[in-house]
């Protein structure tokens, strides 16, 4: 697929330990970061699992202290890029999540990664 080309997929969300949530058919760009207000949450693509991504508000909201708006959480998504698909990465090999299984985030899976970058950083 060549970036920038549109294709249909079928989102499915995994919550924990339950039954993936199928979420409709959209189009998307492959490669964009975007806010879906439908879910009211980030989404990005997991290069090489063929799935999205979602960081709900919530988890924005615990990890900025404060309401967050849809270009705050583009903006800290984008500050941090390395840690939130660190740990997009670190969830599929922790809980076995198959190739073209969306998965979402939690405010501690990114926390998580956000400190290891700062511990390395430090030299701890």
């Amino acid at each position: 697929m060549v970036p920038g080309d549109r294709q249909e997929i079928t989102q499915e969300i995994t919550h924990g330990d339950h039954d993936p949530v199928v979420c409709a058919p959209r189009n998307t760009l492959s490669g964009e970061v975007h806010w879906r207000d439908d879910i009211a949450s980030l989404v990005f693509p997991v290069v090489g699992h063929g799935a999205i991504c979602a960081v709900h508000r919530g988890a924005f909201r615990t990890l900025l202290g404060a309401e967050p708006t849809p270009e705050a959480c583009l903006g800290h998504f984008r500050r941090f890029e390395r840690a939130f698909r660190a740990a997009a990465d670190a969830k599929i090999a922790r809980r076995g999540i198959l190739p073209g299984v969306s998965l979402h985030l939690t405010s501690r899976d990114i926390a998580r990664k956000l400190l290891e970058d700062a511990q390395i950083a430090n030299g701890e």
